[in-house]
């Protein structure tokens, strides 16, 4: 397919100018897709070229290929409603304002700093996250935070009785046949991330929050292949998503279900990131997607300009993606 050609090679110079060691990168249109896999796993300890059956750690992918997912089952089987206050599953958690829909938009407000996080076992982080705070920026402000997909999982888990990453592979994972996408990665095929404690994050999840809830994590922990992430946006732009492309705020900018909104001149494009270096854009009336897995931290954490390329690529893309 000779489409997205200035996007293609704005995601290549992320490789030539050395802003991340590798990219796994792919489009779709019109159900055609094509893929490329350029650059190293890995620079250090040692340098390893990418093969492309790698697994990455997808940070907050793991929201809209796991959690959200399972979230929308529940309401098409009318086990849930939107419009369900939280404490209705969570009591611990005490504002009746706040509503599944708010977690989904990043407009519940629920914010606050808890004080030696890292100390916490599972259980204590879940007690301290279910007295947090509701601010004055309740459905007032999209504020993207990871503790209302961490809500969404502890309700999953009340409904299924079992951990929320064992829900989204019984009930997400293997039905869509995504059979490289695991909670559970074999280390030798993971793309590492960066150093803590003096050694490379490699099938560990980088997010903190993750490693203390395990499975019972429903805003990160995800390992996935470019393949089965591709085959994931071939699955969003079937029609019975095509309700996701709306904005379900009142606000604006605002956000879909899960999903971050990119108003272009063709309505709506869905958007989301990964902290480790992911990104993916969907647009369901063009039917063209965008997927770009890379380790931008490794093997330093922090890189800025990575970020800035991030936005560059996708202009590129609802530019190139508006004249087809």
């Amino acid at each position: 397919m000779n489409i997205f050609v200035e996007t293609k090679a704005q995601i290549e110079d992320l490789v030539n100018s050395q802003v991340v060691p590798g990219v796994s990168f792919g489009f779709i249109k019109d159900g055609k897709s094509e893929t490329h896999i350029l650059g190293d796993k890995s620079w250090q300890p040692t340098r390893e070229p990418l093969v492309g059956d790698e697994l990455h750690d997808l940070a907050s992918l793991t929201k809209i290929m796991g959690t959200v997912p399972l979230i929308l089952k529940l309401v098409d089987d009318k086990r849930i409603k939107l419009t369900d206050p939280v404490s209705q599953y969570l009591p611990a958690f005490k504002d009746n304002r706040v509503q599944l829909i708010h977690l989904l938009t990043h407009t519940s407000g629920i914010d606050g700093y808890i004080p030696d996080r890292d100390k916490l076992d599972a259980q204590e982080l879940i007690d301290a996250l279910l007295q947090l705070p509701v601010t004055e920026n309740f459905n007032k402000v999209v504020k993207y935070t990871d503790t209302g997909l961490i809500f969404l999982g502890l309700i999953i888990e009340k409904i299924y009785q079992k951990p929320v990453q064992t829900a989204i592979v019984d009930e997400i994972l293997e039905p869509w046949e995504l059979e490289d996408t695991t909670f559970t990665p074999v280390e030798s095929r993971c793309v590492p991330t960066y150093r803590v404690d003096g050694s490379f994050l490699t099938g560990i999840p980088n997010d903190p929050k993750a490693r203390q809830l395990k499975e019972h994590c429903g805003s990160a922990g995800m390992f996935s292949t470019l393949e089965d992430v591709m085959k994931f946006a071939e699955i969003m732009l079937q029609p019975k998503y095509q309700f996701l492309y709306h904005n379900y705020t009142d606000l604006n900018p605002g956000r879909s279900l899960g999903w971050d909104i990119q108003p272009d001149a063709n309505g709506q494009v869905l958007f989301h990131t990964g902290y480790t270096g992911h990104f993916i854009a969907l647009d369901y009336q063009n039917q063209t997607a965008m997927v770009v897995l890379t380790n931008r931290v490794h093997p330093i954490e922090h890189n800025q300009i990575f970020l800035e390329r991030r936005q560059t690529i996708l202009d590129s893309f609802l530019e190139e993606d508006h004249v087809l």
